[in-house]
């Protein structure tokens, strides 16, 4: 039998002071959550390919959201349609044409109107 560095510290176990460890069957409560942000109220996609080396992008323009929130957007958007993309200036650009997916995205994300174009 070899020989268990730990099996002495089962003994000591007993020693120890109560604590304020929840049991394994108690809820642990949920984190505050944070309030929610309005959607914006529109947004205008636009594919292109002129001046881009002839690859395709979507543009989404017109979301009147700050730069950070542009960011989280573009990552989100990233994530969820399984393409790559940035932030341009006041635009996300995403990789292909994702116009309709994109649009329902959009949609389902609180946007209330989204122009296709």
């Amino acid at each position: 039998m070899k020989n268990n560095p730990f099996a002495k510290l089962a003994g000591l176990r007993d020693a120890l002071p109560p604590g304020d460890a929840p049991s394994p069957e108690a809820p642990l409560d949920a984190p505050p959550s944070a309030p929610e942000k309005r959607a914006p109220s529109r947004a205008v996609l636009r594919y292109e390919r002129k001046g881009r080396g002839g690859k395709e992008v979507t543009l989404v323009e017109q979301l009147a959201l700050s730069e950070s929130e542009l960011e989280l957007w573009c990552r989100d958007a990233r994530k969820s349609l399984g393409c790559g993309g940035s932030v341009e200036g006041s635009a996300i650009a995403l990789a292909g044409d994702q116009r309709e997916r994109l649009a329902k995205w959009l949609t389902a994300r609180g946007v209330q109107k989204v122009v296709v174009g």
